[in-house]
């Protein structure tokens, strides 16, 4: 059983989502994520197990080769992409309770800024590492994620800027949900966003990468 668990790791690790995937070319003709999780399920693996184990294992390694430059974004979109696969037999024992998130995780590009190519990798390497993610997408305002976080109480908020502009805005966010909302933990990112200006505008983390981001929440659940 620990096999067929770790053969569904690998396969998100390298983006095979099924039988009839061409993807990876050395991997063709192969189950996937989606026929190795139904299987382990009918032999009886524990969803959790699957998810711990096979899911999240497959996307915590890949964002640690995508940290290491080892591969590149589309990789981690064919590994995500496998992941909603196998994540799709597990969503049911999720309303049952046998299986259980680590968290809640809201994020959105800042206001001003319509970028989301790092953010949805964000979104999709978070998920992976187990929590639940609401995307709030791009051009997102300081209202927009209070009212998200009146919403969900407890969640961490995660906030992405690509432009050197939209920094200030991102400032200004941090400081109305930290006014509004003390205990809330804030992690940000993006291109020109660096641990010292996260520090200076009162951020809790700075996420350098993906992995990075799940890795810091991981610290909180712990």
């Amino acid at each position: 059983m620990t096999e067929l668990v770790d053969q569904i790791a690998l396969c998100v690790e390298r983006g095979k989502v099924n039988l009839k995937s061409p993807f990876p070319p050395d991997l063709k003709g192969q189950k996937g994520v989606d026929e190795l999780t139904r299987e382990a399920l009918e032999a009886g693996i524990k969803a959790q197990d699957i998810l711990e184990m096979g899911l999240i294992e497959g996307m915590r390694k890949i964002g640690v080769r995508f940290r290491a430059d080892e591969v590149y974004v589309p990789d981690v979109l064919m590994a995500a992409k496998a992941m909603k696969v196998g994540m799709a037999h597990i969503r049911p024992y999720f309303t049952s309770g046998e299986v259980t998130r680590k968290g809640l995780f809201i994020i959105g590009t800042v206001a001003g800024d319509l970028h989301d190519i790092g953010k949805n990798l964000v979104s999709m390497v978070v998920e992976g590492g187990g929590f639940e993610v609401v995307d709030l997408g791009i051009d997102v305002s300081t209202e927009k994620f209070i009212e998200a976080l009146e919403q969900r109480p407890g969640a961490i908020l995660g906030m992405s800027a690509l432009l050197t502009t939209t920094m200030a805005n991102m400032g200004e966010s941090v400081l109305a949900v930290k006014a509004r909302f003390p205990q809330t933990r804030v992690v940000v990112g993006g291109a020109p966003v660096t641990e010292n200006f996260a520090r200076q505008i009162g951020a809790d983390a700075y996420a350098v990468d993906p992995q990075a981001a799940v890795d810091y929440l991981n610290s909180l659940v712990a």
